[in-house]
Protein backbone atom coordinates (compact mmCIF):
# COMPACT_ATOMS: atom_id res chain seq x y z
CA UNK A 1 0.00 0.00 0.00
CA UNK A 2 1.66 3.34 -1.17
CA UNK A 3 1.92 6.13 1.66
CA UNK A 4 -0.68 8.81 2.33
CA UNK A 5 0.00 10.70 5.20
CA UNK A 6 3.49 12.58 6.14
CA UNK A 7 3.25 10.02 9.24
CA UNK A 8 2.96 6.83 6.30
CA UNK A 9 5.94 8.37 4.29
CA UNK A 10 8.17 9.30 7.24
CA UNK A 11 7.32 5.68 8.56
CA UNK A 12 8.33 4.12 5.20
CA UNK A 13 11.72 6.17 5.10
CA UNK A 14 12.87 5.11 8.00
CA UNK A 15 11.79 1.55 8.22
CA UNK A 16 14.24 -1.63 8.01
CA UNK A 17 13.88 -3.55 4.85
CA UNK A 18 14.81 -6.77 3.79
CA UNK A 19 18.80 -6.89 3.20
CA UNK A 20 19.35 -8.29 -0.57
CA UNK A 21 20.70 -11.37 -1.49
CA UNK A 22 24.88 -11.36 -1.43
CA UNK A 23 24.78 -11.90 -5.35
CA UNK A 24 23.17 -8.68 -5.60
CA UNK A 25 25.61 -6.52 -3.33
CA UNK A 26 28.19 -7.95 -5.76
CA UNK A 27 26.93 -7.79 -8.73
CA UNK A 28 26.02 -3.93 -7.77
CA UNK A 29 29.69 -3.44 -6.65
CA UNK A 30 30.76 -4.84 -9.98
CA UNK A 31 28.74 -2.60 -11.85
CA UNK A 32 30.06 0.21 -10.36
CA UNK A 33 33.66 -0.87 -11.00
CA UNK A 34 32.77 -0.78 -14.36
CA UNK A 35 31.63 2.66 -14.17
CA UNK A 36 34.39 3.80 -12.65
CA UNK A 37 37.50 2.29 -15.25
CA UNK A 38 34.98 2.72 -18.18
CA UNK A 39 35.84 6.07 -19.95
CA UNK A 40 32.52 6.31 -21.37
CA UNK A 41 30.81 6.06 -18.49
CA UNK A 42 32.69 7.71 -16.03
CA UNK A 43 32.65 10.33 -17.87
CA UNK A 44 29.22 10.93 -17.44
CA UNK A 45 28.72 9.23 -13.84
CA UNK A 46 32.13 11.77 -12.63
CA UNK A 47 29.41 15.08 -12.88
CA UNK A 48 27.88 12.76 -9.28
CA UNK A 49 31.85 13.13 -8.00
CA UNK A 50 31.94 15.95 -8.68
CA UNK A 51 28.51 16.84 -7.09
CA UNK A 52 30.16 15.40 -3.65
CA UNK A 53 33.63 16.92 -4.13
CA UNK A 54 31.85 20.40 -3.75
CA UNK A 55 29.71 19.69 -1.21
CA UNK A 56 32.71 18.49 0.96
CA UNK A 57 34.22 21.85 0.36
CA UNK A 58 30.64 23.96 0.97
CA UNK A 59 29.79 21.55 4.36
CA UNK A 60 33.24 21.97 5.62
CA UNK A 61 33.64 25.85 5.07
CA UNK A 62 29.88 25.88 7.04
CA UNK A 63 31.45 24.27 9.79
CA UNK A 64 34.66 26.10 9.99
CA UNK A 65 32.79 29.11 10.20
CA UNK A 66 33.31 30.51 6.94
CA UNK A 67 30.90 32.72 4.72
CA UNK A 68 29.55 30.41 1.41
CA UNK A 69 29.34 32.34 -1.22
CA UNK A 70 28.09 29.54 -3.89
CA UNK A 71 29.08 26.44 -5.54
CA UNK A 72 29.33 26.55 -9.66
CA UNK A 73 29.47 23.14 -11.37
CA UNK A 74 30.59 22.49 -15.16
CA UNK A 75 30.29 20.64 -18.01
CA UNK A 76 33.54 19.35 -17.98
CA UNK A 77 32.94 17.74 -14.51
CA UNK A 78 34.95 20.43 -12.79
CA UNK A 79 33.99 22.75 -10.24
CA UNK A 80 34.55 25.66 -7.30
CA UNK A 81 33.06 26.05 -4.58
CA UNK A 82 33.68 30.35 -3.25
CA UNK A 83 33.67 31.07 0.52
CA UNK A 84 34.65 34.07 2.52
CA UNK A 85 36.61 34.27 5.69
CA UNK A 86 40.30 34.34 6.65
CA UNK A 87 42.40 33.56 3.45
CA UNK A 88 44.75 31.51 6.05
CA UNK A 89 44.60 29.05 8.54
CA UNK A 90 43.26 26.07 9.98
CA UNK A 91 39.53 26.61 8.61
CA UNK A 92 40.65 27.28 4.88
CA UNK A 93 43.25 24.32 4.78
CA UNK A 94 40.27 22.02 5.87
CA UNK A 95 37.61 23.35 3.47
CA UNK A 96 40.59 22.93 0.55
CA UNK A 97 41.13 19.59 1.59
CA UNK A 98 38.09 17.68 1.99
CA UNK A 99 37.10 17.86 -1.67
CA UNK A 100 39.12 15.06 -2.78
CA UNK A 101 38.29 12.75 0.43
CA UNK A 102 34.28 13.34 0.54
CA UNK A 103 32.88 11.45 -2.40
CA UNK A 104 34.80 7.66 -0.68
CA UNK A 105 33.52 9.05 2.80
CA UNK A 106 30.05 9.82 1.77
CA UNK A 107 30.08 6.36 0.51
CA UNK A 108 31.24 4.81 3.57
CA UNK A 109 28.44 6.65 5.76
CA UNK A 110 25.95 5.00 3.07
CA UNK A 111 27.30 1.69 3.82
CA UNK A 112 26.53 2.31 7.50
CA UNK A 113 22.64 2.93 6.90
CA UNK A 114 23.00 -0.28 4.45
CA UNK A 115 24.33 -2.73 7.01
CA UNK A 116 21.30 -1.66 8.89
CA UNK A 117 18.67 -1.87 5.83
CA UNK A 118 17.76 1.22 6.21
CA UNK A 119 17.93 1.66 2.04
CA UNK A 120 15.11 3.77 1.58
CA UNK A 121 16.33 5.97 4.85
CA UNK A 122 19.63 6.07 2.43
CA UNK A 123 17.89 7.62 -0.93
CA UNK A 124 15.87 10.05 0.78
CA UNK A 125 18.70 11.54 2.40
CA UNK A 126 20.24 11.72 -0.66
CA UNK A 127 17.41 13.52 -2.16
CA UNK A 128 17.06 16.27 1.25
CA UNK A 129 20.97 16.74 0.65
CA UNK A 130 20.83 17.62 -3.48
CA UNK A 131 17.74 19.79 -2.52
CA UNK A 132 19.85 21.52 -0.42
CA UNK A 133 22.52 22.10 -2.25
CA UNK A 134 20.50 22.61 -5.09
CA UNK A 135 19.86 26.12 -2.73
CA UNK A 136 23.69 26.79 -3.22
CA UNK A 137 24.04 26.72 -6.94
CA UNK A 138 25.02 29.30 -9.26
CA UNK A 139 25.25 28.59 -12.71
CA UNK A 140 22.43 26.75 -14.75
CA UNK A 141 24.80 23.74 -15.31
CA UNK A 142 25.01 23.21 -12.08
CA UNK A 143 21.58 23.35 -11.28
CA UNK A 144 20.71 20.81 -14.19
CA UNK A 145 23.44 18.24 -12.89
CA UNK A 146 22.10 18.25 -9.23
CA UNK A 147 18.59 18.53 -10.12
CA UNK A 148 18.75 15.76 -12.85
CA UNK A 149 20.46 13.27 -9.83
CA UNK A 150 18.22 14.17 -7.41
CA UNK A 151 15.40 13.24 -9.62
CA UNK A 152 16.66 9.72 -10.92
CA UNK A 153 17.40 9.09 -6.47
CA UNK A 154 13.55 10.12 -5.97
CA UNK A 155 11.69 8.49 -8.73
CA UNK A 156 13.49 5.18 -8.01
CA UNK A 157 13.19 5.65 -4.09
CA UNK A 158 9.22 6.59 -5.07
CA UNK A 159 8.19 4.19 -8.07
CA UNK A 160 10.16 1.10 -8.25
CA UNK A 161 9.86 -1.79 -5.86
CA UNK A 162 12.00 -2.59 -2.52
CA UNK A 163 14.70 -5.34 -5.09
CA UNK A 164 14.83 -2.14 -7.59
CA UNK A 165 15.80 0.45 -4.50
CA UNK A 166 18.06 -2.10 -3.30
CA UNK A 167 20.07 -3.00 -6.33
CA UNK A 168 20.19 1.33 -6.59
CA UNK A 169 21.33 1.82 -3.33
CA UNK A 170 24.17 -0.56 -3.42
CA UNK A 171 25.04 0.39 -6.88
CA UNK A 172 25.07 3.87 -5.79
CA UNK A 173 27.28 3.71 -2.88
CA UNK A 174 29.52 1.47 -3.93
CA UNK A 175 30.16 3.96 -6.67
CA UNK A 176 30.38 6.98 -4.42
CA UNK A 177 33.31 4.22 -2.50
CA UNK A 178 35.06 3.49 -5.41
CA UNK A 179 34.89 6.84 -7.26
CA UNK A 180 36.85 8.93 -4.79
CA UNK A 181 39.97 7.14 -5.83
CA UNK A 182 40.44 7.93 -9.56
CA UNK A 183 40.19 11.48 -9.37
CA UNK A 184 43.45 11.58 -7.26
CA UNK A 185 44.96 10.05 -10.22
CA UNK A 186 43.57 12.14 -12.63
CA UNK A 187 44.36 15.60 -10.20
CA UNK A 188 48.30 13.92 -10.08
CA UNK A 189 48.32 13.33 -13.54
CA UNK A 190 46.82 16.74 -14.51
CA UNK A 191 49.74 18.61 -12.68
CA UNK A 192 52.33 16.43 -14.58
CA UNK A 193 50.75 17.37 -17.82
CA UNK A 194 49.43 20.80 -16.92
CA UNK A 195 50.46 22.22 -13.65
CA UNK A 196 47.80 24.54 -11.87
CA UNK A 197 48.02 26.76 -9.32
CA UNK A 198 44.24 26.33 -8.46
CA UNK A 199 44.30 22.59 -7.94
CA UNK A 200 43.62 21.57 -4.50
CA UNK A 201 46.91 20.05 -3.82
CA UNK A 202 48.58 23.30 -4.97
CA UNK A 203 46.19 25.56 -2.75
CA UNK A 204 47.36 23.43 0.04
CA UNK A 205 50.95 23.61 -0.81
CA UNK A 206 50.52 27.39 -0.77
CA UNK A 207 48.57 27.48 2.66
CA UNK A 208 50.62 25.17 4.48
CA UNK A 209 53.91 24.76 2.84
CA UNK A 210 53.83 20.98 2.20
CA UNK A 211 54.50 19.78 -1.37
CA UNK A 212 51.51 19.11 -3.41
CA UNK A 213 52.63 15.89 -4.13
CA UNK A 214 52.47 15.30 -0.21
CA UNK A 215 48.51 16.23 -0.36
CA UNK A 216 47.95 14.42 -4.10
CA UNK A 217 49.22 10.76 -1.69
CA UNK A 218 47.19 12.32 1.36
CA UNK A 219 44.22 12.15 -0.70
CA UNK A 220 44.95 8.84 -2.21
CA UNK A 221 45.71 7.05 1.04
CA UNK A 222 42.66 8.64 2.82
CA UNK A 223 40.29 7.09 -0.07
CA UNK A 224 42.22 3.54 -0.18
CA UNK A 225 41.92 3.50 3.44
CA UNK A 226 38.17 4.16 3.63
CA UNK A 227 37.45 2.16 0.29
CA UNK A 228 39.06 -0.64 2.60
CA UNK A 229 37.22 -0.21 5.24
CA UNK A 230 33.96 -0.16 3.40
CA UNK A 231 34.66 -3.35 1.48
CA UNK A 232 35.33 -5.11 4.79
CA UNK A 233 31.54 -3.73 6.40
CA UNK A 234 29.73 -5.05 3.12
CA UNK A 235 31.52 -8.10 2.37
CA UNK A 236 32.19 -9.43 6.04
Amino acid sequence: MEPTTFGDVWQEAFSVQTPPPTWLIIAAGVAALLVVVLRGPWRIARNVVTIAHEGGHAVVALLSGRQLTGIRLHSDTSGVTVSRGKPRGPGMILTVAAGYITPSIVGLLAILLLVGNRITALLWMSVLVLAAMLLLIRNVYGVVSVVGTGAVVFLISWYTPAEVQAAFAYFFTWFLLLAGIRPVFELQAQRSRQPSPESDADQLHRLTGLPGTVWVLFFGLVNIAVTAAGIWLLMF
